[in-house]
């Protein structure tokens, strides 16, 4: 077991990332770029050859009263099922909590709750297991997702497999004159205005236009795009796909109030998932949705119609290093979400 600590490091971590089937854009040095509110530290399990052979990437942040917590968005990138490797990064991420005084490391993998192997192996290594999230505030990723098999696919066997409606609203925007555009970090300001309605409609926290720009500088073209669609030249609706290794994600986006009858979003989707066949990812993930699968509601019924399968994550698999302060920071946590959620509602 080492840490990452120089450039010829990071070269070989990232080429073992993008290569590796388990690979998570939040996991690479680049989405690390972004996140500079957080400290970036990575652990790297090795063969007796020195090769890398699994990872964890660990972000550090000071939380006042509390102390430093260390999280981990969609690691370990390895055999999930190698107690060796994972008693290494676990290794790693003790000797990092004695370095930076932490009260918790939190991961939440890439991982699907009916792993038992995985679980049980974690549970052995010390970990606790926190699988009862429902919504969006209880964790930090989204714990339910929907994910399209795009591995070895073609344009039409994909269409033909999603919902009669679904091809129905694509169709149809196209025939009304929605066009799709890809986008340059001056189109972003047009995507901010957009996503600043979503929130206001939906009822969600809205980032600043400086942090869109940023995910561009530091992801560039070939890990990020930025798709607008137009109804008579003006912009009506816009996505943000994530590109790296065997995955496309569906990280973004946003719909304006006017014009939805024309089915935009339906037409953006499908224009990510025939990038993600282009560059011939093996999977599509149109992240979240709500842990209650139910066709009455409208994100569920959305996604489900582009012939994803609904998956569930195992959830926050945690060690508590200082537990009392631990639990109290947790419940520090909720009250402060509530409390977002309440300005939020009456915002709205």
């Amino acid at each position: 077991m080492r840490l990452l600590e120089n450039k010829t490091d990071e070269e070989e971590y990232s080429k073992f990332l993008e290569n590796h089937e388990r690979c998570n854009f939040q996991q690479s040095i680049e989405w690390a770029n972004v996140k500079t509110s957080w400290k970036r530290e990575v652990i790297l399990a090795e063969n007796s050859n020195k090769k890398i052979i699994g990872s964890l990437m660990v972000w550090i942040r000071k939380i006042p009263f509390f102390g430093n917590i260390m999280y981990s968005a969609r690691g370990p990138v390895c055999d999930i099922h190698n107690l060796e490797v994972l008693s290494q990064l676990t290794e790693g991420a003790k000797l990092l909590a004695k370095k930076y005084n932490a009260i918790v490391l939190r991961i939440e993998p890439d991982i699907e709750s009916s792993d038992t192997i995985f679980r049980n192996i974690m549970l052995e290594l010390g970990y606790q297991i926190k699988d009862d999230a429902k919504n969006f505030r209880d964790e930090i990723q989204p714990r339910y997702v929907f994910r399209l098999d795009t591995k070895g696919k073609t344009e039409d066997e994909v269409f033909k497999a999603f919902h009669q409606k679904t091809r129905y609203n694509i169709r149809l925007a196209t025939k009304k004159g929605v066009t799709v555009k890809e986008g340059t970090k001056e189109d972003l300001k047009d995507f901010h205005k957009i996503m600043v309605t979503t929130g206001l409609r939906d009822g969600f926290i809205t980032r600043p236009l400086e942090y869109f720009e940023k995910m561009l500088d530091c992801l560039k073209d070939d890990h990020m795009k930025v798709l607008m669609a137009y109804y008579q030249d003006k912009p009506i609706s816009g996505v943000i796909p994530i590109m790296y290794g065997n995955k496309t994600w569906y990280l973004y986006g946003a719909s304006s109030n006017e014009h939805r009858n024309l089915m935009p979003n339906y037409l953006l989707q499908w224009e990510m998932i025939k990038l993600a066949l282009k560059r011939h990812s093996d999977i599509y993930d149109l992240r979240g949705v709500p842990g209650i699968p139910d066709d009455s509601n409208g994100l569920y019924r959305f996604k489900k119609g582009f012939g994803a399968v609904y998956t569930e994550f195992i959830g926050e698999v945690y060690i508590p290093f200082k537990p009392l302060t631990y639990k109290l920071y947790k419940i520090s946590e909720k009250i402060f979400r509530n409390i977002r959620a309440l300005k939020l509602k009456f915002k709205r």
